[in-house]
């Protein structure tokens, strides 16, 4: 199982990362997109790369409008699999 991250370590990584927000025991995002073709074209670009590291984000789509959601629920909260996952997705157009 994956070592959760102290209070420290999540700040420091949150810093690295502005588009993204503490939601509890996850990290969040919400991208806006110009129609629902979009926003699910940019969920479609989410798979390759959450299959490969075997780490899958909850999504919410409401028409262009994609809310990330990553927490590593085995481990009970932020490890380093969510901040890996951020930075892949934060990449991504």
């Amino acid at each position: 199982m994956a070592t959760l991250l102290s209070d420290r370590d999540i700040q420091t990584q949150l810093s690295q990362l502005p588009d993204w927000n503490l939601d509890g025991k996850a990290i969040t995002c919400t991208r806006t997109f110009k129609d629902f073709v979009t926003a699910i074209d940019f969920v479609n670009q989410l798979v390759e790369p959450a299959e490969t590291a075997g780490h899958h984000p909850d999504l919410q789509i409401s028409y262009n409008r994609v809310v990330i959601n990553l927490s590593t629920h085995d481990a009970g909260g932020l490890t380093e699999k969510d901040f890996a996952m951020a930075k892949t997705i934060s990449a991504l157009g």
